[in-house]
Formats: C-alpha cells, sequence, structure tokens
C-alpha cells in the first residue's frame, strides 16, 4: 500500500473535497492545512485502510472510489456499517479517545485516500473551529448511530429497507443536500447493512417495486417516486 505525494494540483484537490457538506464548512486554513499536511495512498479493491483492534492511525480523507467500514463476526458472518463515498472523512474516533480502530476499513473498488498524520490531526484540534468541526463530525455519526438501533427495535422490515434507501440516495454518511435517482449499491451490501438475509430483502424490495416506489437494476436500485419511499420508511412492524 505505497503512500506517494498527491498528484492532483492544490487548487482542484480542495475543489474536489471541499464538495462534502462537512469539509467544505470548515474554515478554508482548516481545510489547506490538512490538505497540506496530507499523503496520498493507494489502495486495490479488497485492501484494508485498517483493521479493527488496529492501534491509532491517521486522519483519513476519501479522495476517490468507495470505502466499506464493517465488522465480522467469528462465524464469518459481515456487518457493514456504512458505504463511504468520495469526500468523507474518518478515523476521527480513535484519535480523540487513544482506544483502538471500532471497525474494519476495507476498499469495494480502486480507493485513493488522503493521510493526514495524527500530529498534524492534534495540531489542528487545538484551533477552535476545527475543533467545533470534528464535534458536529462525531455528533452526526452518534445520531446516525441512534437511528439505526431505534429502526431496529421499532419499525419494520420495510421501513428499514425504505428509511436505509432514503439514506444511501444522499449518500449515507455524506447526507448531501440533494438526493440522487439511483443509489449505487448491490443487494448483497444492502442486506449486510440492514442486517437481514438476503432473501428477505428481496421479498421487501419486490414489493417496493410493485408499489411504485423503486426499479431494480444491475447493482443499483433507481429511486422511481421518493414521495413513496419516504412514506413506507414510516410503517409500523
Amino acid at each position: 500500500m505505497p503512500i506517494v505525494p498527491a498528484t492532483a494540483s492544490p487548487s482542484s484537490l480542495l475543489d474536489r473535497m471541499s464538495a462534502n457538506p462537512w469539509f467544505g464548512a470548515l474554515p478554508l486554513a482548516d481545510r489547506q492545512a490538512l490538505l497540506d499536511s496530507a499523503e496520498l495512498l493507494r489502495l486495490r479493491p479488497g485492501e484494508m485502510l485498517f483493521r479493527q483492534g488496529d492501534a491509532p492511525g491517521g486522519f483519513y480523507g476519501l479522495l476517490g472510489g468507495l470505502l466499506k467500514i464493517s465488522s465480522l463476526r467469528e462465524d464469518g458472518r459481515e456487518a457493514i456499517l456504512v458505504v463511504l463515498e468520495a469526500g468523507n472523512w474518518i478515523g476521527e474516533i480513535s484519535l480523540m479517545d487513544g482506544e483502538p480502530r471500532t471497525h474494519d476499513a476495507t476498499a469495494l473498488s480502486a480507493v485513493e485516500v488522503l493521510v493526514v498524520p495524527q500530529a498534524a490531526f492534534t495540531l489542528l484540534m487545538q484551533g477552535a473551529p476545527f475543533a467545533r468541526a470534528i464535534a458536529g463530525l462525531l455528533a452526526a455519526r452518534v445520531r446516525s448511530l441512534y437511528g439505526m438501533v431505534e429502526d431496529a427495535a421499532l419499525r419494520s422490515t420495510r421501513a428499514r429497507v425504505a428509511r436505509r434507501l432514503l439514506l444511501l440516495a444522499r449518500g449515507d454518511a455524506t447526507m448531501a443536500p440533494q438526493a440522487r435517482p439511483a443509489v449505487p449499491v448491490s443487494q448483497e451490501a444492502l442486506a449486510m447493512m440492514l442486517g437481514i438475509s438476503r432473501q428477505t430483502l428481496s421479498v421487501e424490495l419486490k414489493a417496493m417495486v410493485a408499489g411504485g416506489a423503486i426499479a431494480l437494476r444491475y447493482r443499483r436500485i433507481e429511486i422511481v417516486s421518493a414521495a413513496r419511499l419516504e412514506a413506507l420508511s414510516n410503517v409500523s412492524p
């Protein structure tokens, strides 16, 4: 996993990463400091950025590709917490508390990651604007986790599927203001995100197709009616 200097020009790199709502809201000086301190890490599909239990390392910005955050049980069953798209930043939790990495981070495609050393992250945390931004990032992650727990306890399987599709349409962790008309996720990956069987998911998706909410395509799901999907997201068990 070679680390190499970034090849993009500073201005184009800043523009690309600033499309992410969290990074784009940082003061320009903090955005520039993050990028100036970063080196580029390239991963092939299947390579891991870090493993659950690894010691704290850097703060990572996903420049290109898809990265899944997951856990693997002893019996080999995998649970996918989130699939990250370009623009997202991860790794702050272990840098904040000094504890080991909480999950695996694995490349789903060819991936380019900006690696900010721990020392540079610690220096930026001394500034109030960046520290507040990291606090906001952590708060968003906590809200997302609370939502998953609530969904599992209180909502029907169909509602859980609908709600995850609506999240994925906005980039999942990215939470972009504008939803996309299609979700680039396989049904297998979606089932692992929800902790349900592939067969159970298939039943729910077919019902959504029949109801005019979605259309199934190869390795993606088109959202035909966001309003109908929204209505399904509130269905009780």
